[in-house]
């Protein structure tokens, strides 16, 4: 019994040694010396809080709604089918079938940016007109002619779809300027046709178009900016002839952190002659005007 009581407390005599010990040695899990704070540099301590003032160069995406109210120049002529040369009559969309030539549209424009400089800007613009009046004079319209004072409908429709990438060659506080490269799908639709008859002509097209991008943003102030951009192309190949411009300017107003109104204008213009087609058309159309838009930006 004496033996047993003597090993018991040799051996809690050797357990609070070793817990002793053990509580005596650090714990890698256990609670951890606070660091000190980084110092910070002269120039980051003295650094102006208006860099991190939202803006459009610091955007990293905004969705724009806008209403553009234009005025529209038009030209087209559709030719006989398989013509080797142009054998329509030149129209006027607005003089000749009595189109509107100033137009009410919603648009709808987003930009992402992606790291520092990239940018993908995605707009869409659409433009349906229709009329219905009296020619002033004898027309070819494609496989079918008019005499003057027949009732005459008109349907035209335009649609343009662009993609535009660009780069931040430059890139500072209040300013930033890139370039970069875009693609237009574009889709029109001319149709003219007499009420009553079996007179009725149709001729669509499609296509992709690239252009040269260039495009700007400068902050003027806390709550002010001005944006600009401008892209275009021409090109010739055979058979085809077509030349695509768009070009925008405005100025907003920071009302909110991530929203803002603003001011603008924008002109489009197309020039497209394809002769090497199964049925070959001339279509020119320039639309420019104001803007007033609301931006939501993050």
């Amino acid at each position: 019994m004496r033996l047993g009581l003597i090993l018991l407390l040799c051996l809690l005599n050797t357990g609070c040694a070793l817990w002793r010990r053990d509580r005596e040695e650090p714990v890698e899990n256990g609670p951890r010396q606070e660091k000190a704070e980084p110092v910070l540099k002269p120039s980051e301590a003295l650094k102006p809080k208006s860099l991190e003032l939202a803006s459009p160069v610091s955007d990293l995406f905004y969705v724009r709604g806008t209403y553009f109210q234009g005025t529209v120049d038009t030209v087209l002529r559709v030719d006989t089918t398989g013509a080797t040369e142009p054998n329509g009559t030149v129209l006027s969309g607005e003089d000749d079938l009595g189109l509107d030539d100033v137009v009410d549209q919603a648009r709808m424009e987003f930009d992402i940016r992606m790291g520092e400089r990239n940018h993908m800007r995605i707009d869409y613009f659409k433009l349906d007109r229709f009329s219905q009046q009296v020619l002033p004079r004898d027309i070819d319209f494609g496989d079918f002619s008019f005499d003057e004072g027949d009732e005459f409908r008109a349907n035209l429709d335009w649609r343009m779809l662009s993609l535009t990438y660009t780069y931040s060659l430059f890139r500072s506080e209040r300013f930033e300027a890139g370039v970069g490269l875009g693609l237009h799908i574009i889709e029109t639709s001319a149709e003219g046709s007499e009420p009553g008859t079996l007179n009725r002509e149709k001729d669509s097209e499609a296509g992709i178009f690239p252009t040269i991008a260039v495009n700007g943003a400068y902050r003027i102030s806390k709550r002010w900016a001005i944006t600009a951009r401008g892209q275009s192309f021409s090109a010739h190949p055979e058979g085809f002839d077509g030349t695509l411009s768009d070009y925008h300017a405005d100025v907003q107003y920071r009302w909110r952190k991530n929203f803002a109104v603003g001011i603008g204008y924008t002109s489009i213009q197309i020039d497209l002659d394809v002769v090497d087609a199964d049925q070959p058309f001339l279509f020119q159309m320039d639309t420019s005007g104001p803007e007033l838009f609301f931006r939501a930006a993050f």
